[in-house]
């Protein structure tokens, strides 16, 4: 149960604090931390929780690592399917939060129709610069899979674990600086899910997507790792 519950914050952390910063604090006038801002903020999220509660659960946070790390033979598939759930209950209670939050500012209106509303991730009409499913799909293909193989490098047992969390915090740092204008960045289907929930519209059928291209991509970057990479 302890590593279901440091799941469970950890990916709340996740979520309040990343979509957090997207909401309150990337559109301030003048003062707005922006991409770069929310780039950072996400990463921190990561790196403070992975120090937190990771040598409690493993610090995944993202059911696309759990599944990537079982690909690599580094985890349980008896485990998948609780930190699957817990990740993914953490992820909608931290935006039930941010909406109780943001309902609490006059004029507050979420549009199903607008890219990037409530901090969901789209492709199309609801990219922020207008990508398609092809793009998007590869961009998160592609950004999972290189994310699967920095963490398992990170944590390898040769590797300076002291410094892992850095690394990973790091690594999801620099996706999003990469694909904010193309998906809003997911990498992470609970993140994507939970946003989409309160967001509705168009942005429910398009979760395929952020379920679909994370979880190849990890896959593939965890085989990757252990096949070519892992020093046996």
């Amino acid at each position: 149960m302890r590593n279901y519950l440091a799941e469970f914050f950890g990916t709340f952390w996740l979520v309040f604090g990343g979509c957090g910063s997207a909401l309150f604090a990337a559109g301030i006038p003048d003062l707005g931390i922006g991409f770069v801002g929310v780039s950072l903020a996400f990463g921190l999220t990561v790196l403070t929780m992975a120090y937190a509660v990771g040598h409690i659960s493993g610090g995944h946070f993202n059911p696309a690592v759990s599944i990537g790390l079982f690909a690599s033979g580094r985890f349980e598939a008896k485990e998948l399917v609780p930190y699957i759930a817990s990740q993914c209950v953490g992820a909608i209670a931290a935006a039930a939060v941010l909406y109780v939050i943001c309902t609490g500012k006059a004029g507050f209106v979420i549009d199903p129709n607008t890219a990037g509303s409530f901090a969901a991730n789209g492709y199309g009409t609801l990219s922020p610069d207008g990508y398609n499913a092809t793009a998007a799909f590869l961009a998160e293909f592609v950004l999972t899979a290189f994310f699967l193989i920095i963490i398992l490098g990170a944590t390898d047992k040769y590797a300076n674990g002291k410094f892992a969390g850095v690394a990973i915090g790091l690594a999801l740092t620099l996706i999003h600086l990469i694909s904010i204008p193309i998906t809003n960045t997911s990498v992470n289907p609970a993140r994507s899910t939970s946003q989409a929930i309160f967001v509705g519209g168009d942005y429910i059928p398009q979760l395929w997507l952020f379920w679909a291209a994370p979880i190849a991509g990890a896959i593939v970057g965890g085989l990757i790792y252990k096949s070519l990479l892992e020093k046996k």
